[in-house]
């Protein structure tokens, strides 16, 4: 695991950690979560030769902030339930800066998809704070560019809880392992 880092921007303070090397991959926690939560997930995905960033991001600015400041030009850009939010707004207002999403749990929300930008959604099968009705209802709105993933078993903590699982489904839909 890597050490968290603190970036301060026009005096804000927005924590993110790096490790590996390779394609970039930004992950962002949920709300309320440190930065540190995602660490075995990025571990894990970063032994598979990506760059993996976390970012304790509140905004999409946020995380093109660290981006700039790691000279990170584009990435997948994903997150945990409302992290995930914050990737999809991402890449709608950085289109040009992001290959694909990555929502880990769709929260229930009114932020659209990106044209053209694939998404990929990792969800719990017995997720009760993100359930996987949002996924499938994502993925009807959107089936040519929307992908889904059941990790059987797995609650809302599924990237914490079913490490290797949930990184495994991101390696393969990236299909660079």
């Amino acid at each position: 695991m890597t050490d968290t880092q603190i970036l301060e921007p026009d005096g804000r303070a927005i924590s993110f950690a790096e490790e590996g090397s390779g394609p970039a991959v930004v992950l962002i926690p949920e709300r309320g979560q440190e930065v540190g939560a995602l660490g075995g997930l990025a571990h894990s995905v970063s032994m598979e030769d990506f760059r993996v960033i976390r970012v304790g991001a509140q905004s999409a600015g946020e995380v093109v902030d660290v981006m700039d400041h790691l000279g990170i030009d584009h990435a997948w850009v994903g997150g945990h339930a409302s992290g995930g939010t914050i990737a999809r707004t991402v890449s709608l207002e950085h289109h040009d800066r992001v290959n694909g999403v990555i929502l880990l749990g769709v929260e229930e929300t009114q932020t659209a998809l990106a044209p053209g930008i694939p998404v990929l959604v990792i969800q719990g099968t017995v997720d009760d704070v993100t359930p996987p009705v949002n996924g499938e209802r994502l993925r009807a709105s959107a089936p040519d560019l929307v992908s889904v993933v059941g990790i059987e078993d797995a609650g809302h903590l599924f990237p914490s809880t079913h490490i290797g699982a949930t990184s495994w489904a991101i390696e393969d839909y990236l299909d660079w392992d």
